[in-house]
């Protein structure tokens, strides 16, 4: 019999996983150019010219047997040297080679520094809304995943949540600033008084509580924002990266883990992630892509692109009176024919209404199946969607108002002209007060 928790793992894809396979499905309908991906962080915009130039320069200057063979299990040596180069330029650290342990992307790293840190039982915090992956990863070490709500305003952290999550039990909490997927970014202010609680609950509980800092979007910031080095603030932190983002690269699937030397017992915290990287098989990460990430570890891709981008989205939603200040995590659904202004759905701690009385909105069956489910509405059978002329009454909390609001969930027969070529049939909410 094979270990159930991982045919678990292997049939329930994610969400985002579901909808990125789902567009895959409509674009051999509709075409590539007609179906708008939110799914998967596939970057739309190239890697810079040096990166494939790199490639190029590696494969025709190089010998094939040593670019193509085995690095040594942290990576090798002259990459890490160059990344951690960069590290000492760029944050005034004292990064040092060793301290460096390549991996196959940041999701690797992850998983190497928890189950290198954790034993089973341990308590990890993580601060909502987070990567849904986090909990595949700590739960598949036997540990605990403990979630604290955000502050909702900007999304810093919520303090008071957060001191009743921490107890002796507490490994690691994970911060990932800018955060995927509201695209806050932890202030210096916010980071500083996080380092204060970890340092006085580390004291009274007589053992480190380590921090994770998940940095593939640390590029990825706008408008002069300043994205704090966390090893800078406090010292028994972790750095996972990632150039995914950066770089454009996420399916060459490189990053590293960096162990500071200020660490607590860094040595062996160092050895700890080595060594679940031998445990779970990862052997080296891969030699070819490891020489052009050095190379180009200084560089971006144009990733003002994604500055516009945000732009014209933040004021076209801003008019329609649905957006403001840090909140970027936006689900922006067409309103049912005749029903008055259009409505904006915020993804974070449930669906947040923009303004719910009297209105209604649509979403693709494929969409509201899988919004249903995500927040426990699926009450409606194996397949989870309801028969033509069907109704889920599903609670949302208003979020001008502060409000629970219920709202009726409907299947339509009929596909209104917002959706043509959304596949099938349509769900309307409703607010019903």
């Amino acid at each position: 019999m094979p270990n159930e928790q991982m045919v678990n793992y292997g049939q329930a894809r994610s969400v985002i996983r579901e909808l990125f396979e789902y567009g895959n499905q409509r674009a051999k309908i509709v075409g590539r150019d007609n179906v708008f991906d939110f799914s998967l962080g596939n970057p739309s915009v190239a890697p810079p010219p040096e990166v494939n130039e790199t490639f190029r320069r590696l494969l025709d200057s190089t010998d094939p047997c040593a670019l193509h063979g085995y690095t040594s299990a942290p990576g090798d040596p002259e990459s890490r040297a160059k990344i951690a180069a960069s590290i000492n330029r760029r944050f005034g650290m004292d990064c040092k080679a060793s301290q460096l342990y390549m991996t196959v992307g940041a999701a690797a790293g992850l998983c190497c520094c928890l189950r290198g840190l954790c034993n089973p039982g341990d308590e990890v915090v993580v601060f909502a809304p987070f990567f849904p992956e986090y909990g595949v990863f700590i739960q598949s070490v036997g540990a605990v995943m403990k979630v604290t709500p955000p502050e909702i305003e900007g999304f810093q952290i919520d303090f008071a949540a957060l001191e009743r999550l921490i107890t002796p039990k507490t490994k690691l909490l994970i911060v990932n600033s800018p955060n995927n997927p509201s695209g806050a970014v932890y202030s210096e202010e916010t980071l500083r008084k996080l380092a204060a609680l970890l340092e006085e609950k580390s004291h009274e509980y007589g053992h480190p509580i380590y921090l994770i800092s998940d940095e593939p979007y640390r590029e990825i910031a706008f408008a002069g924002v300043n994205v704090p080095y966390v090893p800078k603030l406090y010292r028994n932190t972790l750095v996972v990266y990632s150039w995914s983002k950066s770089l454009s690269l996420p399916g060459e699937r490189i990053g590293y883990v960096y162990v500071p030397g200020q660490v607590e017992d860094g040595e062996r915290v160092y050895a700890a992630v080595a060594g679940a990287g031998r445990a779970l098989g990862y052997v080296c990460a891969p030699s070819l892509i490891q020489r052009v990430a050095a190379a180009c570890c200084d560089l971006t891709a144009d990733l003002s692109v994604y500055e516009q981008n945000a732009k014209l989205l933040t004021e076209e939603l801003t008019k329609m009176g649905s957006c403001g200040g840090s909140r970027r995590h936006l689900l922006p659904l067409s309103p049912v024919a005749g029903a008055g202004r259009r409505g904006v759905f915020r993804a974070s701690k449930g669906i947040r209404p923009a303004h719910c009385a009297g209105q209604r909105f649509l979403l693709s069956r494929a969409c509201a199946h899988l919004l249903l489910r995500a927040h426990g509405a699926d009450r409606t059978g194996a397949a989870g969607v309801p028969k033509a002329g069907g109704a889920i009454s599903v609670n949302f909390r208003c979020w001008r108002a502060h409000t629970v609001c219920p709202y009726e969930c409907v299947l339509s027969n009929n596909t209104p002209p917002e959706l043509h070529g959304s596949g099938g049939a349509a769900f309307a909410f409703h607010c019903t007060a």
